[in-house]
C-alpha cells in the first residue's frame, strides 16, 4: 500500500508540473511588461525597431504557451478517461443493479462524491489514512455451535483466525451441553494467551425460536443468531457473528475496523449472497423468502448491538417471521431468511460489505465474480454440505487454505500477544511457577517436565450416543494408542460390543487421517458408544498415563476395564463383567476384578471361543501366559496354574511388579503422570490400588490375548538409553517415597520392593 501511494504522489506530482509550470512562467513574462513604458507606435522612433521586435518574439511566446496549455487541456482529458486503479471494493461489487441502498463500502474514503451517494464504488483513497484497531483492544466474536461435528469443525475457524490475530480476543459460545463439554476441554487445555471464552446455554434459548418451522439442516440452533442481542451480554456493544464452516485468510481485526464505517442507522455488516437463491429462478416454481436483490448472508455478521437493541431488534425481527409465516410455513434458510426479510423492509440497516469477507462456496454461486485474484480474499465460506467438491474453479487453492488449518498444529498458535496487559489464569500461572521450580540441570529434567504438561485435548471427536442401563452395571473398555494401533480399532469392537473410550495420541494433521480412517470403516461408523479423544502430540515422551486418564475420565458407566489397545477382550467378555458386578457385589465392596492376560506370538490367531480352547492352544504353545518370556513378575500373582481348573472366582495378594488387568469402579484412582513411555506405569497403579485397600479377585472364566506387533519407540529407548533407565529408577523411588508419606505404616511394604526390575 505504501508503495502505491508514493508511485500515485509521483504520477500526481508529474501532472501538476505539466500543468502549473508554464503557467508560472507566463506570469513572470507577464509581470515583466507591467514595468515596460507603453509602446510607441511611430515607425520614426528610435527604438521602436526594439520594440517590435520584442514584441513579436512575446506574441512568438504567448502562443507556444497556449499551445502548452491546449497539451496540458487534452492530457487532463485523457487522464480523466482511464479506467479506474481497481481495488477490492471494485473487484467486489457483485453487479448489483436497481439497488439503490444507502451503504458505502467499507474500503471507501468518505469524501468520494459516490460514496455519499450510497453507491458501492472503487476504492479511491487508499492514501487516505484508514480507521485501525487500538493494538491491545479485545475482538468479540459470537458463534453458535452444537454437536459433535460443529465442535470439530469449529476448531478449524479458530485456528485461522488465531493464526492471523495480533489482538486480545473473546469468544462468545451458543453451545448445546455436547459442544459445551468439547469445547470446555479444548480451550481449558489449550491455554492460548489473550483469550477468553463464555459460554452460552442454547437450551436455553430454544423457546425464543422453537416456534419458528425450519427445514434447513441446521435445526433449531440455525435459528439462534437471531436472539444474540438478549444473548450476549448487556455491555457488549459490538460483536462479530461466524458460522462454524469460516476460514479466515487475514487478520480479523481488519473486519472489526469496519465497525467505523457504519453511518446513520446501520446496525448490520452483511455481505450479498452470492447465489440465485432469493431471485427465485432456480427451479420452477421455487419460491424463496422476501429479500433485497440478491440477498444477504448470514455467514458473517457485523452487529452493533446497542444500536440493535435501542432499534428493537427483539419486537422487529418476531412481527416480520410472524407475518411471512403465515404465507411461507417455514424458513428454508433459518436465521438469513428472516434478517433479509427485516432487511427488505428496513434497507437502512445494512451496511453492506465487499464480498471478500464472505466468499460462499457452494453449487449455483457467482462466487467468482467477486474477486480478480484469490490474493485479493479475506474469509472464504465452506457454506455447502459438500464442501470441497463444490465448482469453482479456485477451489483447489481454496481447498489447500482449508486444509492447512485442518491440520496445523495448535501448539504454535500458543503464542504471546507482547506489549498487552492481560488478566492471568491461575491455572496459567501455578503451572509457570511449577515449572520454574524444577532444575533444568537435573538429568531426569524432561521426565519431570512432561508431568506438567498440559496437552491440548478434543473429546468426543467424532458422534457418541450411550443410553445408561437401568440395573447399573455398565462397563466401558478404557485403551489409549498412538496412529500405529489403528489396525486394532475394528477387531476391539467386533470383540467387546459394551461402550469403550479411547484416548489417541495424534498430532493435528494425524488426527485427520484418523477422520477418514474412521469415516471410511464401516464397523466402525455402525458403532456409536465408542468415544474417541483426541490427545495432541507435544514434548518428546509417550504420556501413557496422561492418555489413561484422559479414556477414563470420560467413562459413563457406573464401571471400567482398563485394558490396552494391543489386547483383544475374549467374545462375551463385557456381559460377563457385568453379571459378575452383581455376583461380586461390586457396588458395595472395593475390588479389582482380574482378567488373566495371555498372548501369541501369531498374527493369524485362531481366537479361542472358550475357556477350553484357550487351555488347548496354551497347551500347544499357541498361546503363553503375558510376557512369560520376559517379566514373569508382571502376572505371576494371577496364579495361571490355579486358573487353569478355577471354577469360582478366587482372592490373590498383592506382590512387586504386579500389573494385570483389572475391571474397577469409576471412582478408582488415577493413573500416576510421572511415568512416561515404558516402565511401571501401571504397577504404580496396581499399587495405589493395594494402598486403598482393593482387593483383587481373579474371574475364572475370563481372559484376554495380547496381540503380536512391532515393539514400540519408547520400549526402544528403554532398552537402548541407560540415561532413561536410570531416571526411571529415580521415578520409582520418589513414587514410593510419596506412597509412604500418604498412607503412613501401610506402605511400609512398598518400600521395600526392588527397584532394578
Amino acid at each position: 500500500m505504501l508503495g502505491m501511494c508514493r508511485g500515485r504522489r509521483k504520477f500526481v506530482a508529474a501532472s501538476l508540473a505539466l500543468i502549473f509550470i508554464p503557467a508560472l512562467t507566463w506570469l513572470y513574462l507577464s509581470s515583466a511588461n507591467f514595468t515596460v513604458k507603453p509602446l510607441s507606435l511611430s515607425p520614426l522612433d528610435p527604438q521602436s525597431s526594439l520594440l517590435i521586435g520584442a514584441a513579436a518574439e512575446h506574441q512568438a511566446l504567448e502562443l507556444r504557451l497556449r499551445d502548452v496549455e491546449e497539451h496540458n487541456h487534452a492530457l487532463r482529458r485523457e487522464i480523466s478517461l482511464l479506467p479506474r486503479v481497481p481495488t477490492h471494493s471494485s473487484h467486489h461489487s457483485n453487479g448489483r443493479q436497481g439497488n439503490h441502498l444507502h451503504t458505502h463500502s467499507t474500503e471507501e474514503g468518505t469524501g468520494d462524491s459516490e460514496a455519499k451517494k450510497g453507491v458501492a464504488s472503487g476504492n479511491r483513497s487508499d492514501c487516505v489514512p484508514q480507521p485501525v484497531v487500538n493494538k491491545c483492544e479485545t475482538i468479540h466474536i459470537a458463534i453458535v455451535c452444537a454437536g459433535y461435528n460443529a465442535s470439530r469443525d469449529v476448531v478449524t475457524l479458530v485456528k485461522s483466525v488465531l493464526f492471523h490475530r495480533r489482538n486480545p480476543l473473546h469468544f462468545h459460545i451458543i453451545t448445546d451441553s455436547i459442544a459445551r463439554k468439547i469445547l470446555a476441554d479444548l480451550f481449558h487445555t489449550w491455554m492460548v494467551p489473550a483469550v477468553h471464552v463464555n459460554f452460552y446455554d442454547a437450551d436455553e434459548l430454544k423457546s425464543e425460536v422453537s416456534w419458528i418451522p425450519n427445514k434447513h439442516y441446521s435445526g433449531i440452533y440455525g435459528l439462534m443468531k437471531l436472539v444474540l442481542t438478549k444473548t450476549l451480554p448487556s455491555d457488549l456493544q459490538k460483536v462479530i457473528v461466524l458460522d462454524t464452516d469460516i476460514t479466515f485468510a487475514t487478520d480479523i481485526a481488519e473486519l472489526w475496523v469496519v465497525f467505523h464505517k457504519f453511518k446513520g442507522q446501520q446496525v448490520l455488516g452483511l455481505v450479498e449472497n452470492q447465489s440465485d437463491w432469493y431471485l427465485g429462478n432456480l427451479w420452477k416454481n421455487h419460491r424463496p423468502w422476501p429479500a433485497l436483490g440478491r440477498g444477504f448472508n448470514t455467514g458473517v455478521i457485523l452487529l452493533l448491538l446497542d444500536r440493535l437493541r435501542k432499534l428493537k431488534w427483539e419486537q422487529m425481527w418476531r412481527l416480520t417471521a410472524e407475518r411471512e409465516l403465515m404465507s411461507m410455513l417455514s424458513t428454508s434458510l433459518a436465521d438469513q431468511d428472516i434478517f433479509n426479510a427485516v432487511i427488505k423492509q428496513n434497507p437502512f440497516l445494512v451496511h453492506q460489505l465487499p464480498c471478500f469477507w464472505n466468499v460462499q462456496l457452494s453449487d449455483h454461486t457467482r462466487s467468482e465474480k467477486c474477486y480478480k485474484d484469490v490474493s485479493d480474499l479475506k474469509v472464504i465460506h465452506w457454506n455447502s454440505p459438500k464442501k470441497l467438491r463444490v465448482k469453482n474453479k479456485h477451489v483447489e487453492f481454496f481447498r489447500n487454505l482449508y486444509l492447512t488449518f485442518l491440520e496445523y498444529d495448535g501448539n504454535l498458535l500458543r503464542r504471546e500477544l507482547f506489549g498487552c496487559p492481560s488478566e492471568t489464569d491461575h491455572n496459567s500461572e501455578n503451572l509457570q511457577k511449577t515449572l520454574s521450580e524444577l532444575d533444568e540441570d537435573d538429568p531426569c529434567y524432561e521426565f519431570r517436565r512432561e508431568r506438567f504438561t498440559v496437552h491440548r485435548t478434543h473429546v468426543y471427536f467424532l458422534h457418541y450416543e450411550y443410553e445408561p442401563t437401568l440395573d447399573n452395571t455398565d462397563v466401558t473398555l478404557v485403551a489409549q494408542l498412538s496412529m500405529d494401533r489403528l489396525q486394532m480399532l475394528e477387531a476391539i469392537c467386533k470383540h467387546w460390543e459394551g461402550p469403550i473410550s479411547l484416548a489417541l495420541y495424534l498430532s493435528d494433521a494425524e488426527a485427520q487421517q484418523f477422520l477418514r480412517y474412521a469415516q471410511g470403516s464401516e464397523v466402525l461408523m455402525s458403532r456409536s458408544n465408542v468415544g474417541y479423544h483426541i490427545v495432541y502430540k507435544e514434548g518428546q515422551f509417550y504420556p501413557v498415563n496422561l492418555l489413561r486418564n484422559v479414556a477414563s475420565g470420560q467413562v459413563n458407566t457406573p464401571y471400567m476395564f482398563l485394558s490396552d489397545i494391543d489386547f483383544l477382550p475374549m467374545y462375551g467378555l463385557y456381559e460377563y463383567l457385568r453379571k459378575s458386578v452383581v455376583q461380586l457385589d461390586m457396588a458395595n465392596t472395593k475390588k479389582a476384578l482380574v482378567v488373566p492376560a495371555f498372548e501369541t506370538l501369531r498374527y493369524r490367531l485362531s481366537f479361542p471361543k472358550s475357556k477350553a480352547e484357550l487351555l488347548s492352544q496354551l497347551d500347544m504353545g499357541t498361546l503363553f501366559t503375558f510376557r512369560y518370556h520376559v517379566w514373569t513378575k508382571g502376572h505371576a500373582p494371577t496364579d495361571f496354574a490355579k486358573w487353569r481348573t478355577a471354577t469360582t472366582p478366587y482372592r490373590v495378594q498383592w506382590e512387586a511388579d504386579f500389573e494385570p488387568y483389572v475391571m474397577v469402579r469409576r471412582e478408582s484412582p488415577e493413573y500416576d503422570r510421572r511415568f512416561v513411555g515404558f516402565g511401571w506405569n501401571k504397577v504404580a497403579h496396581i499399587m495405589e490400588l493395594d494402598a486403598q485397600e482393593y482387593e483383587f479377585v481373579v474371574l475364572p472364566n475370563a481372559y484376554m490375548i495380547h496381540m503380536p506387533h512391532a515393539p514400540s519407540f519408547d520400549i526402544t529407548k528403554f532398552r537402548s538409553n541407560k540415561q532413561y533407565r536410570a531416571c526411571l529408577k529415580t521415578l520409582k523411588e520418589e513414587f514410593q517415597q510419596n506412597m509412604s508419606r500418604r498412607y503412613g505404616f501401610a506402605a511400609l511394604k512398598y518400600m521395600t520392593v526392588d527397584n532394578n526390575s
